[in-house]
């Protein structure tokens, strides 16, 4: 018998590249989906404010500059509302990732009374949108004296994204085999050191998501920043460009600023979603198999 593998037929080469061919034109077609309204975004923050408001035509692209983004950071605060959304987002994400750990980890891992109804009542507020509750949230940061504050923002936060987080973070948890957790308890491994050295590798994909869903979340809302906090040094970015959106005639928009504005939003959440990307598919998976 001849150790020489079989060489493959002619057909068969023929059709391989024509395969990969397929598979990357088409690539390239979805990356262009999603890449190229960035791209055009960042190119329309460029051009002189009068234009961006009209038809794009080869001309309107002729007289390039960066006078949207001089103006923008012109602004008294913008750099630090810039810092303040940073700081909110990044404790919310970390906060929420955290908690939603610990929460996924009790549900998906221990059986006891009442768990089942603890865990429906998690998912319940999935129903309860925060906008039908913002009064009382509102006099409830009050109370607490954590209006105007990025901690009462970052908590708020948390708040409504720890349902997500938990529900994600509980289905993770229950793709492990129980005999990973087994071995680990008969070697003699506590229950938090099962999950820190133990499992946590295991949940990577989860954490990253529920990471990646806070920080997205908490760097774009605008409502719930608008209605708790009241001062310029404590706005977060998507309040202070509902600021400085306005132009010199009254009841005008500024959109240059505002493109401009919305390009600076955007990079914080393009590098964070690129970091974690190769996490992102497999913990919305792990969340959406079992539940």
């Amino acid at each position: 018998m001849s150790s020489r593998a079989a060489a493959p037929s002619p057909a068969r080469r023929s059709r391989e590249p024509s395969g990969t061919a397929l598979y990357l034109l088409a690539g390239t077609i979805i990356s262009a989906i999603f890449v190229l309204p960035l791209l055009w975004e960042v190119l329309r923050s460029v051009e002189a404010p009068g234009t961006i408001v009209e038809p794009a035509s080869l001309k309107s692209f002729t007289d390039l500059s960066f006078h949207n983004y001089t103006k923008l950071l012109r602004g008294d605060h913008i750099l630090h509302n810039v810092v303040n959304s940073l700081i909110v987002a990044t404790a919310t994400a970390a906060l929420t990732a955290v908690v939603a750990t610990l929460a996924g980890y009790g549900f998906g891992r221990f059986q006891f009374r009442g768990s089942g109804l603890a865990f429906a009542l998690v998912l319940l507020a999935f129903l309860v949108p925060f906008q039908a509750v913002l009064t009382p949230l509102f006099l409830e940061l009050h109370d607490f004296g954590l209006l105007n504050s990025l901690v009462g923002l970052a908590l708020f936060y948390t708040a409504f994204n720890l349902p997500f987080g938990t529900y994600l973070m509980r289905n993770t948890f229950l793709q492990i085999p129980n005999e990973i957790t087994d071995a680990a308890k008969v070697d003699g491994a506590s229950v938090l050191m099962t999950l820190t050295r133990v499992l946590r590798p295991l949940v990577i994909p989860g954490i990253a998501t529920t990471i990646l869903y806070a920080f997205l979340f908490s760097w774009t809302e605008f409502l719930g920043a608008l209605t708790f906090t009241t001062q310029d040094s404590v706005y977060t970015l998507p309040v202070a460009l509902a600021n400085v959106e306005s132009s010199d005639t009254y009841g005008s928009i500024d959109f240059g600023v505002l493109v401009a504005g919305a390009v600076i939003a955007m990079i914080p959440c393009v590098i964070i979603y690129v970091a974690l990307q190769r996490y992102y598919v497999r913990g919305l998976v792990s969340g959406a198999v079992k539940g």
